[in-house]
């Protein structure tokens, strides 16, 4: 018969064994978090500049740096032209783009786009590879860049609109090539929210360059979805093809889905958001899913998460964060940050488990980031942080937000 002891320590053993695969342990609790190295945007002034902050290994964001593109920021007008439009000054998505250790920044006040080199041994560290690219069209407001094909693709919304592209290396940016022109009928800079390109991006493949360019609902003039194809030679055609899906007005901030290479989650400012299946034979688009966001004021950017494979949208005049389906743009979950005292958010990135969202502020409020954790799945975001950025300089003009995994 075993001693007293012994039978307590095979107790003992018992109990930890049970404990350490009790079923009602959650697995999310024993999986280490999925943390991103650093987020970058720009200032958006005269002086135009890339703000990185560091992300802490809980997510939280540190101080970080500010440097120069080189080039100067500007603003979209408000109608009448007598004041400006921020906060959200470029009206647009994707400012900014991330490859591997490089950042692409757009300057739309001085019509050139800059590359910079983020450094192997501090995400925060930045510096300028060769001279700012100059383009051949006005307010260059939005970027996409593909790695398979080296190449550098910006849209221009001003008097003169529409995409140039550029091959890249590790010396700086060639030369822009033809402007592929957008008939907007805008001003340089541009004048009100409405008949301005939105973002331009990459499919998934990088096989196509997609665009999407607002509307004006009051003029019944209706926005439309931009598909160019890359060549053999990994340049861009000189023609796209244009659709206008049914029951849309205001395309804006977009997204591919994930393991979906046809499907593209995109908002509309003027109730919510779309997903679209891309024909790969015709380039055309059509409707599969629309999601209306009841309260809504001006959703108009999105992220898409592996983690919770669910988009994200922001509301630029309204505190929150809406998760929405890739399935059908349904609406899965809000979280409101109305505490925060932020007039609204607009450019956002997922970088693992988290969630970066930028509010530019206003006259009264300073810019700020507020950090979500996403860890737990759908509908599980919680705010982390609010990390105000007042003492950094950021203001009104602030726009963009991309995150180096």
């Amino acid at each position: 018969m075993p001693s007293r002891i012994a039978a307590a320590f095979i107790l003992s053993v018992l109990l930890s064994s049970t404990i350490s695969v009790s079923p009602s342990t959650p697995r999310d609790s024993i999986r280490k978090a999925t943390v991103g190295k650093a987020i970058y945007f720009i200032t958006n002034d005269d002086d135009n500049a890339v703000i990185a902050l560091s992300i802490n290994l809980d997510g939280t964001l540190s101080r970080g740096t500010i440097t120069s593109t080189g080039g100067a920021g500007s603003n979209v007008l408000a109608v009448g032209g007598m004041t400006t439009q921020a906060p959200d000054a470029l009206v647009a998505q994707s400012s900014l783009a991330i490859v591997d250790n490089n950042i692409f920044a757009v300057n739309a006040g001085s019509n050139t786009l800059s590359l910079m080199e983020i450094s192997a041994k501090s995400p925060s560290a930045l510096k300028i590879v060769g001279e700012p690219a100059t383009l051949p069209g006005e307010f260059p407001n939005t970027v996409a860049v593909s790695k398979k094909n080296k190449l550098a693709c910006v849209a221009m919304t001003g008097a003169k609109a529409g995409i140039s592209c550029a091959s890249f290396s590790t010396k700086g940016l060639g030369l822009m090539d033809n402007l592929r022109p957008f008939d907007l009928n805008q001003s340089t800079p541009p004048i009100g929210k409405f008949n301005t390109v939105s973002q331009t991006f990459f499919s998934t493949d990088e096989s196509k360059l997609y665009t999407t360019v607002k509307g004006n609902p009051a003029t019944n003039n209706t926005g439309f979805f931009s598909v160019f194809t890359v060549d053999h030679t990994n340049q861009l055609s000189a023609e796209d093809v244009r659709s206008s899906p049914n029951g849309t007005q205001i395309l804006f901030g977009s997204t591919p889905i994930p393991d979906s290479p046809n499907h593209v989650f995109v908002t509309d400012r003027a109730f919510g958001a779309i997903v679209l299946f891309v024909d790969p034979e015709t380039a055309k688009v059509d409707l599969v899913g629309k999601g209306i966001i009841e309260g809504q004021i001006a959703t108009c950017w999105a992220a898409v998460s592996h983690i919770t494979h669910s988009a994200f949208v922001t509301d630029g005049s309204i505190d929150r964060i809406v998760e929405m389906s890739l399935d059908n743009a349904s609406v899965i979950s809000k979280l409101d940050l109305f505490s925060n005292g932020d007039p609204g958010l607009i450019d956002l990135a997922v970088a693992g488990d988290f969630i970066y969202a930028l509010s530019p502020g206003n006259d009264t409020d300073q810019a700020a980031v507020t950090v979500l954790d996403i860890s737990g799945g759908q509908g599980s975001a919680r705010q982390i942080q609010h990390f105000q950025l007042g003492d950094l300089g950021v203001n009104k003009n602030a726009q963009g937000m991309v995150a180096l995994s």
